[in-house]
């Protein structure tokens, strides 16, 4: 048993969703206020106060009313195996059974906390040994290892650059469902021809196109 199962093993649901939460969050290197681990969560901060004790006695997290919450180094581990558990899932949905991008975030978040390591092996092996997710991002080793990402929001992109989609956030299907009918999927290169004015949206070149992409579409697609 890979020591990150291990450790994963001994929490609950509820608790593994606070420490993927914090993870997301930035926990390892600075301290989250409990009031936007509410938020992110939507929960009660009365709520977020009690988990964050019961995980602090656990060992999982450091805890105090005037920084916040962070992660410690056993904390991080059971974070990042739901991390690998849950992009696994997603890329097992998408090549596997033909779900789409946009269909698989909320399947995998109620799947992660239940699979076993040996189906996690298998999936892993039946994928190729996949490196990324279905949206680019990247899947943590069995040991909790990551690829350093290089690649940048497409808001902050220059007219003239020619990149490539590398990364969309998974958290809002019908963003996906609107990248997707925009002709942008991972590995499709194009040219920023027009930058944002005036909080306009963003003018592309795609395949000989002239497309015209939204801030809200821009600010969860990331590019090399």
């Amino acid at each position: 048993m890979s020591k990150l199962t291990a450790l994963a093993r001994h929490t609950s649901s509820a608790q593994e969703d606070y420490l993927k939460a914090l993870y997301g969050l930035g926990a390892v290197q600075v301290a989250v206020p409990p009031s936007r681990l509410a938020r992110e969560l939507e929960v009660s901060p009365a709520s977020v106060t009690d988990m964050l004790a019961k995980l602090a006695v656990l060992g999982l997290v450091t805890h105090d009313r005037a920084h916040g919450a962070r992660l410690t180094a056993t904390g991080r581990g059971v974070a990042l195996e739901m991390v690998r558990h849950h992009r696994l899932l997603e890329a097992y949905l998408v090549q596997a059974l033909g779900y789409r991008w946009d269909e698989v975030h909320e399947e995998a978040d109620r799947l992660e906390h239940c699979i076993s390591e040996v189906l996690e092996q298998r999936m892993f092996q039946a994928l190729g040994a996949p490196s990324f997710d279905p949206h680019g991002d990247p899947i943590p080793s069995a040991r909790g290892l990551l690829p350093r990402e290089h690649d940048r929001c497409l808001l902050v992109c220059k007219a003239g650059e020619r990149v490539r989609l590398s990364r969309v956030s998974d958290r809002e299907p019908d963003k996906l469902r609107a990248l997707r009918d925009l002709g942008l999927e991972l590995g499709t290169f194009f040219e920023v021809v027009g930058e944002s004015r005036w909080e306009g949206p963003l003018e592309l070149r795609l395949k000989g196109r002239s497309v015209q992409v939204p801030l809200g579409l821009a600010r969860i697609a990331f590019v090399h």
